[in-house]
């Protein structure tokens, strides 16, 4: 049942998935079947071969190498030796060499051939039971007339037999059976031999095995192509919708990158950075694949006097925005690469807001968190203030000239210029709710990050690399530069820790977008510094304290280490 229980919970995690499907809930299912079922037959062949119908003529004659037991003799022959002590037979203490053989058919099964453990005390059938101690014929322990002395009992032959934990007595381990047996383990009961000495005799079914373990690999093999047929037709139907789409023209369009806004320096990336390049940072084990035409959004919460509800094409017909915006990772260390700038294409988040009724703080609105959930159940949290103050946060629907990419969000995601990605950029979205910062709080606030996370001034140095090794003379040192929202003002480079000196800027394509830069470097042979810092259109100088991201994101400055030739 426990094996049926985990396919059950499969099926259940494979239905309940944004794109799931009832018929997604079979290859978990069929493989619980199997598992199960494997189980139960081992189960069954295991207790028939315990039960009483064992086969007893076809033991196996190597149970006669189990510890403390010792191969009988074949018919006609006889032991060498007379045997005493823990492993003798009852009757043949003392015999002399000539005693005769047991009356055993070549080949049959004996009771020596199974463990001490195993054999069950014979029954004298020529007369009443022997006293313990008596021998072979002799009224009270007196030897038969003409039967030799036994030899003379050991030591510890008379001592109490010793009780289980549990009141039922057993024999120390090493003294001898009252009527004379080899003795049984410690701890066992006359069940216990008799199951053992039928299982010991049963011969193993290897048909039963190979016909069990052959279904099970068929059954799991079927169920396994099931899953992949199943999860690659969603996958196609998915990219099939997606390629169907045919984004509108926006109403608003992104003004022209000014001339001058990228430079041509080797090894500075692109302005625009393209969608296969762009960083991903989610916690989606499996990148969700929403079905545009049953996806929906819901508006609730504080300020909103009725929910509503959005589907896809709702969104396409409204006024649509462009805009390039830069969007940058809380976790992206100092010169990270968890930033990156797109031209996005949707819908004003303000607009949607304020149609439903909601008011920031400063106008008297109740709330002060926008929640935004995504398909996979991820929450993110943004100051409605922020979201409503005049910015072009967007529930972007478009990146750069197609729909978004499934990686990126596909079919809507939202995005908040100036702040970090975890409180403002939800991928997958489905769900905004009106509420406070003290009533919830969202999935990386849980984890210790700030509740508000505005992005920091930040450059980075991308040419020439780390440790590279460019010739002396005129090496170009370039990078980007970005304070999302605030603008960038300046650039500076220094070298060794010597006097900062002014990097020429790109021009600017708006306050959300970040900046390049460049800086001529008349470089000596030898080993060398290379540091850089911004300053924004506020006033604020990047910091030369290194933290680290958490809680709010890092600060510092980047450097670079080249030996220059």
């Amino acid at each position: 049942m426990l094996v049926f229980a985990f396919g059950a919970l499969g099926a259940w995690a494979a239905v309940s998935r944004p794109e799931g499907r009832p018929l997604d809930a079979l290859p978990s299912l069929l493989g619980g079947l199997a598992g199960a079922g494997v189980l139960l037959l081992l189960t069954s062949q295991l207790g028939a071969a315990r039960g009483p119908g064992a086969d007893v003529a076809s033991a196996p004659d190597a149970l006669a190498a189990q510890p403390g037991t010792r191969p009988s003799p074949a018919a006609g022959e006889q032991d060498a030796e007379p045997r005493t002590g823990p492993d003798a037979d009852p009757g043949n203490v003392g015999s002399p060499p000539s005693a005769p053989a047991r009356p055993e058919a070549a080949g049959s099964p004996s009771e020596e051939n199974l463990p001490a453990a195993a054999r069950l005390p014979a029954r004298d059938t020529a007369g009443p039971a022997r006293k313990p101690g008596q021998g072979a014929g002799g009224p009270e322990g007196e030897p038969a007339p003409g039967t030799p002395t036994p030899a003379p009992a050991r030591p510890d032959a008379a001592q109490p037999h010793h009780m289980h934990p549990h009141g039922t007595p057993t024999l120390r381990a090493g003294t001898a059976d009252t009527d004379g047996a080899p003795p049984a383990s410690p701890d066992f009961s006359a069940t216990e031999a008799e199951g053992l000495r039928a299982a010991a005799l049963r011969p193993f079914n290897r048909r039963g095995f190979v016909l069990t373990a052959s279904t099970a690999v068929a059954v799991s093999a079927g169920a396994g192509l099931l899953g992949r047929r199943l999860n690659s037709g969603r996958q196609a139907d998915a990219a099939a919708a997606r390629s169907r789409i045919a984004l509108p023209a926006p109403a608003d369009r992104a003004r022209p990158v000014p001339a001058g806004a990228e430079l041509r320096v080797p090894g500075l990336g692109p302005l625009t950075t393209p969608n296969r390049d762009f960083y991903r940072v989610d916690t989606a084990l499996v990148v969700p694949r929403p079905d545009p035409a049953r996806w929906r959004l819901t508006l609730h919460g504080l300020g909103v006097a009725k929910p509503l509800t959005y589907t896809y094409e709702d969104l396409l017909r409204r006024p649509l925005v462009e805009r390039d915006i830069t969007l940058t990772c809380v976790s992206n260390q100092v010169g990270g690469p968890y930033v990156g700038n797109a031209r996005w294409l949707g819908v004003r988040l303000a607009d949607l807001l304020r149609e439903a009724g909601v008011r920031p703080p400063s106008d008297g609105g109740p709330a002060d968190q926008l929640v935004a959930r995504s398909v996979d159940g991820m929450t993110l949290g943004s100051p409605v203030e922020t979201v409503m103050d005049g910015r072009d946060a967007l529930l972007a629907v478009g990146m750069n000239g197609e729909p978004l990419p499934f990686d990126h969000g596909f079919p809507v995601r939202m995005l908040v210029p100036g702040l970090y990605g975890y409180v403002s950029a939800c991928k997958w979205l489905r769900d905004l709710e009106l509420t406070t910062f003290d009533s919830f709080d969202p999935y990386w606030v849980r984890r210790d990050w700030a509740r508000e996370a505005p992005i920091k001034t930040q450059s980075r140095i991308d040419t020439p690399r780390p440790f590279a090794s460019p010739k002396a003379g005129r090496v170009m040192v370039a990078g980007v530069a970005w304070a999302q929202h605030r603008g960038i003002a300046r650039v500076e480079v220094r070298v060794d820790g010597g006097p900062w000196q002014d990097a020429s800027l790109a021009a600017e394509t708006s306050r959300d977008t970040w900046r390049q830069w460049s800086w001529p470097w008349q470089a000596a042979p030898g080993s060398h510094s290379l540091e850089v810092r911004a300053t924004d259109r506020e006033g604020d100088t990047q910091t030369e304290r290194r933290v680290g991201t958490v809680p709010d994101g890092a600060t510092g400055l980047h450097s670079v280490v080249v030996s220059v030739t």
